[in-house]
């Protein structure tokens, strides 16, 4: 996986300053990022390597792990600057308020593109036993425990977009994470060493 980033952006102004998404026009990711790194705002666009057979060929392309949005660290001062932004639809917003993407989504985020691993679309998620991977590269990222055709996958959810991807790991290197107001568990998922699969989204804190 690849991104896109720019140098960090100003924290002064009206707005919250955090991460947002933007709706962006269909394959036109890669040009609207470009166009708001030369404004001066800040981009995340996380990319993966996906393999097309053409005819008589194969070929490798980047290719972004949330088709039609773009991740912006803003504090909105600049809104305009980025609605105006060829490409750009809007913000995502809930409840009519365009509203920042918790720090530890927008790390999982990070995490997986820094990886290098490759990842696949998965159902968005919103129950199941939480866990956390403690091994790896993807070490501390937590997310949704899930069974998926005999593998079992970590579902981490990015919530303002309902979307979810994953992401192989192994299942041994796995704990289930307390939630407050349970009681505690023995964290411990002792399996042999078969594979797993891991989902990998961002999801709300419980």
């Amino acid at each position: 996986m690849q991104s896109i980033a720019d140098l960090p952006h100003s924290s002064a102004g009206l707005g919250t300053f955090g991460w947002y998404a933007a709706y962006v026009k269909h394959q036109h990711e890669r040009k609207a990022a470009e166009l708001l790194q030369r404004k001066g705002v800040e981009v995340l666009l996380p990319l993966q390597k996906v393999v097309h057979r053409w005819k008589d060929r194969y070929k490798t392309l980047s290719e972004p792990i949330f088709p039609g949005y773009l991740f912006i660290q803003s504090n909105l001062e600049d809104k305009w600057k980025i609605l105006n932004t060829p490409g750009i639809f809007f913000l995502v917003e809930s409840q009519g308020k365009a509203n920042t993407i918790p720090p530890e989504e927008m790390e999982s985020v990070r995490r997986l593109v820094a990886s290098g691993l490759p990842v696949q679309a998965h159902p968005y998620l919103t129950s199941g036993d939480r866990v956390q991977i403690c091994a790896g590269p993807l070490q501390h990222v937590t997310g949704i425990l899930d069974r998926f055709k005999n593998q079992y996958r970590v579902v981490i959810n990015v919530e303002l977009l309902q979307k979810s991807v994953s992401i192989e790991v192994e299942l041994c290197n796995l704990k289930r994470v307390h939630l407050p107001g349970k009681p505690a568990i023995d964290t411990s998922m002792r399996v042999n060493s078969s594979r797993a699969g891991l989902a990998a989204g961002v999801s709300p804190n419980k």
